[in-house]
């Protein structure tokens, strides 16, 4: 499977990846030490290639580089949490 890179956008709180001239991206939010996903997009042009996994991956390994817990507020991130649970502190 192809390995996605994740663009960190901090002044719009999340990350894209844009493959063929659609973006995909998770919006996250910063409060109490923890980082919240709140919005997983992913195009339909996009769907069904890991590209959904690579953007909570990255914005949690960010938020564990930066001392905060995982938390997932929108149901993909909740349900990759659920499927990792090793991989991050969740609060």
């Amino acid at each position: 499977m192809k390995e996605f890179k994740a663009v960190h956008k901090p002044s719009y709180n999340r990350f894209e990846i844009t493959e063929g001239g659609h973006t995909a991206w998770v919006e996250y939010d910063v409060h109490d030490g923890v980082v919240d996903i709140l919005h997983t997009i992913v195009p339909a042009h996009l769907e069904n290639r890991g590209i959904g996994s690579a953007l909570v991956r990255a914005a949690y390994d960010w938020g564990a580089s930066e001392g905060l817990c995982a938390r997932g507020s929108c149901s993909f991130a909740h349900a990759w949490l659920r499927r990792h649970p090793d991989a991050f502190a969740t609060k």
